[in-house]
């Protein structure tokens, strides 16, 4: 009996260390989806200038343009290579690795994007789309377009992830894959700082 109770804890005691070393995701944490509200209620941030990451997960409203054919397979911010057929986007502000949802101001469609450039670098401007991204979006034969942007994750300094305004709006799906693209997309990265 001794032996079956020695057993027991010993299967108890893995268990609460599995659990107490597996981190919770975003959604999880308390008060995260009240903060994504919170940070979807707030007006959008103007435009800023080139350098300036905001990890705050606030909505940002500026025009969008989208990449020119030229840009094919040119390695990217991320070190990535621009693929005209996916759903990436540049951003000066948001960082790198983060998940948005852009939404075309004229017509209100909407596509999810992953950031990996930086960019576009014309005033008023806050998101160049891959070709496919403009157009789901429409924009491609004005070229530019009003647009919000709403990041659904945005990847933290220390290596975790933030919900932000864009998750106010988003399904349980499209929050965990946001969350699962962010880390995926920085891992390296982190890799990478924890190695120096």
């Amino acid at each position: 009996m001794t032996l079956f109770r020695l057993s027991l804890l010993a299967v108890l005691m893995g268990g609460i260390t599995y659990a107490s070393s597996a981190a919770p995701l975003p959604s999880d944490v308390p008060g995260a989806e009240q903060e994504a509200e919170r940070l979807n209620n707030l007006p959008p941030v103007a435009p800023a200038p080139a350098g300036h990451i905001d990890q705050s997960g606030r909505k940002e409203k500026g025009r969008a343009s989208f990449y020119s054919h030229t840009f094919t397979n040119r390695k990217m911010a991320d070190g990535h290579r621009m693929n005209p057929n996916s759903n990436v986007a540049a951003s000066k502000n948001l960082p790198l690795g983060s998940v948005a949802k852009v939404t075309n101001l004229e017509n209100g469609k909407t596509a999810t994007v992953k950031i990996e450039d930086r960019g576009p670098y014309v005033g008023g401007r806050v998101v160049d789309l891959a070709p496919k991204v403009a157009d789901q979006l429409e924009l491609k034969e004005k070229g530019v377009v009003p647009v919000e942007v709403k990041p659904i994750t945005v990847p933290q300094p220390d290596g975790g992830v933030k919900l932000g305004a864009g998750a106010a709006g988003a399904s349980p799906e499209e929050v965990s894959e946001a969350v699962e693209i962010t880390k995926q997309l920085t891992a390296p990265k982190i890799a990478e700082t924890t190695e120096k």
